[in-house]
């Protein structure tokens, strides 16, 4: 792959080019040239586009696509191709399929399903077999696979003994364990978050608790095991101070918050829209002022589309009964934008790498190209013509977003937007 990509910003703090205007020579996959000005002597594919900007690739740490077993919600390709129109040169994918990804095989038939594609997709293996929170998957031979995370999605570890020996057993081979941050017992059959407004509307509520009681206890099995964690999707004011202590006291964690927590409050369920019910729930203000400090500060270390394609019969209907869940790969950029500068979302949207055993490819000469094409400034309202997904869940639906993706360019492809 050959591309001549003119007049470029670049904003990437790791290249001796951030925050400078040049055109960037990309020669079989390759970054073979950055200058002011380079003329196209042997009439290589051009890349002009107005108030162009570009950094290296955008990675989000946790995607659902449904396949295998949930293909009427999202395949594999569409999902990539989605993945791609977003900016995104690189996703983790959960185990939210049926069956359950929690073997070798299963981490084998993923990867071979993503193969010569422009984005890198990272399989999360199921922590427990089936995500059933009894008995640990085969996370060793996951790992050998190319599981890069074990995971029930969504889906807690009631029993504390079983947290633990997945922590140091993990530990022998560095993996990363994640676990979700609510306590069953206390969340119950609760739909949104337990507060004035679930009273009002006669919702059943997930208190802030729930959460809290989960993420003290697994630090606390952290701190015993020695081993290695992420908490995703935090969503209350409290978890993030007892992230940002547990990370004073040195204990290999990390955690990401989902973008709709920070944009949105349960304010917003007043109509009972079911594309607003997610988990963990939208919380209140003091949450979301709470999440965007710990994002600021680096206490929350990604952020996350959680992106989460369901079929409309699981949507449209009772709010108690519908699905949780939203798409969001389509709109993280432009609803990042509304909170935090160009320079800060781009930071946020390439965070998270390392933990997830992803190379940082900054825009040097002589790197591979990974890069996303964006222009900061564009501002739209968000609709069903911007989803590329084939489930169209999206809680930004209807909301004005500002920046519009171009695409991507890395594998050694290119991969633009109509």
């Amino acid at each position: 792959m050959n591309v001549l990509i003119k007049s470029a910003t670049i904003i990437d703090s790791k290249s001796e080019f951030h925050n400078t205007t040049q055109d960037i020579l990309i020669e079989n996959g390759a970054i073979s040239k950055i200058a002011n000005s380079i003329k196209n002597t042997k009439k290589y594919k051009e890349i002009k586009l107005e108030n162009l900007h570009i950094s290296q690739g955008w990675f989000d740490s946790s995607v659902c696509f449904g396949e295998p077993g949930f293909e009427e919600r999202e395949t594999i390709k569409n999902g990539l191709k989605t993945a791609a129109a977003s900016g995104f040169t690189a996703v983790a994918l959960n185990a939210n399929t049926n069956p359950v990804i929690d073997s070798n095989s299963d981490i084998t038939f993923v990867n071979a399903k993503s193969n010569n594609h422009a984005v890198t997709l990272l399989p999360i293996g199921s922590l427990t077999l089936g995500s059933k929170g009894v008995d640990l998957a085969e996370l060793y031979d996951m790992s050998s696979a190319g599981a890069v995370a074990f995971y029930d999605y969504k889906k807690p570890i009631s029993n504390p003994n079983l947290m633990k020996i997945a922590l140091q057993y993990a530990g022998n081979f560095d993996g990363l364990v994640c676990a979700f941050p609510q306590e069953s017992k206390i969340s119950g059959k609760g739909v949104m978050n337990e507060n004035i407004m679930s009273t009002s509307l006669g919702l059943k509520g997930n208190p802030a608790l729930a959460e809290e009681l989960q993420v003290v206890r697994d630090l606390f099995l952290l701190e015993y095991t020695g081993g290695k964690l992420h908490i995703p999707t935090i969503s209350t004011a409290k978890s993030v101070a007892l992230i940002r202590e547990a990370k004073k006291k040195k204990l290999d964690i990390t955690c990401s918050v989902a973008i709709h927590n920070l944009s949105y409050t349960d304010d917003v369920l007043t109509d009972f829209n079911t594309d607003f019910k997610v988990l963990p729930p939208l919380r209140t203000q003091e949450d979301v002022d709470a999440l965007i400090a710990g994002v600021k500060d680096g206490t929350i270390d990604m952020v996350t589309s959680d992106h989460n394609p369901i079929d409309i019969e699981q949507k449209k209907i009772e709010f108690d009964h519908a699905a949780y869940g939203t798409i969001g790969l389509e709109s993280a950029f432009g609803a990042l934008q509304n909170i935090f500068t160009t320079k800060k979302t781009v930071e946020l949207l390439t965070k998270g790498k390392s933990r997830f055993s992803l190379e940082q490819t900054p825009i040097n000469i002589g790197n591979k190209a990974n890069i996303t094409l964006f222009n900061p400034s564009t501002t739209y309202t968000f609709g069903k013509n911007d989803m590329v997904s084939k489930s169209k869940n999206a809680i930004f639906e209807g909301a004005n977003l500002k920046g519009k993706v171009y695409g991507i360019v890395a594998n050694n492809k290119i991969s633009l937007n109509p």
